[in-house]
C-alpha cells in the first residue's frame, strides 16, 4: 500500500518536531535557531526511505510549541492523571503531548482522530512501553476540551 506523500511529508515533519523540541529543552537552543540547524542538516544528508519533512508544518508546530509552552503545559497537567505533572515527565514525551496538544489547539483542518493517532504513532517511534497509550488517553482528553464542535466520539 502505498502512502499519500503529503501525508507521509506531515507524518515526518511530526516526528521531526519532537526532535527539535527535544534538543531545545536540553540544549536551550531558540527555536529560530533549532529549525536552521534542522533544514542544515536534512541538506547534508543522503536522500534516505524517510519523507522530507513538511517544513511548514514542522516550522509551525515548533513556533506554536515555543510560544504557547505554558499555556499547553498547563493543558497536560490537567489532562495527567494521578500525581503525574508535566515536570516528571520524560523530555521526549512531554515533546509529544506538548506538540499534539499545540495540534489538536491550533490546526483544526487536522481531524481529531488523525491528529491523535499521528502523535500516538510517534510515540511508537520513540517508546515501546505503556507511554504511547499515556499520549493517546492525553490527547484524547484534551480533544474533548479543545475541540468541542467535533463530535470525536465513536465516530
Amino acid at each position: 500500500m502505498s502512502v499519500n506523500p503529503s501525508v507521509a511529508r506531515r507524518s515526518a515533519a511530526r516526528l521531526a518536531a519532537v526532535q527539535l523540541l527535544y534538543q531545545m529543552e536540553m540544549t536551550g537552543i531558540s527555536d529560530e535557531q533549532a529549525l536552521l540547524d534542522s533544514k542544515a542538516r536534512r541538506a547534508e544528508e543522503p536522500r534516505g526511505r524517510m519523507a522530507e519533512p513538511d517544513s511548514s508544518l514542522l516550522g509551525q508546530t515548533v513556533r506554536g510549541v515555543t510560544a504557547d509552552t505554558a499555556k499547553l503545559d498547563q493543558l497536560i497537567g490537567g489532562a495527567l492523571t494521578g500525581d503525574w505533572t508535566v515536570e516528571r515527565l520524560e523530555a521526549v514525551l512531554r515533546a509529544i503531548l506538548r506538540a499534539g496538544a499545540w495540534e489538536l489547539g491550533a490546526r483544526a483542518q487536522t481531524p481529531t482522530r488523525v491528529c491523535i493517532s499521528e502523535w500516538v504513532d510517534v510515540a511508537h517511534a520513540f517508546y515501546s512501553g505503556p507511554e504511547p497509550g499515556l499520549v493517546n488517553a492525553v490527547l484524547d482528553r484534551l480533544a474533548q476540551l479543545l475541540r468541542t464542535g467535533e463530535t470525536g466520539k465513536g465516530g
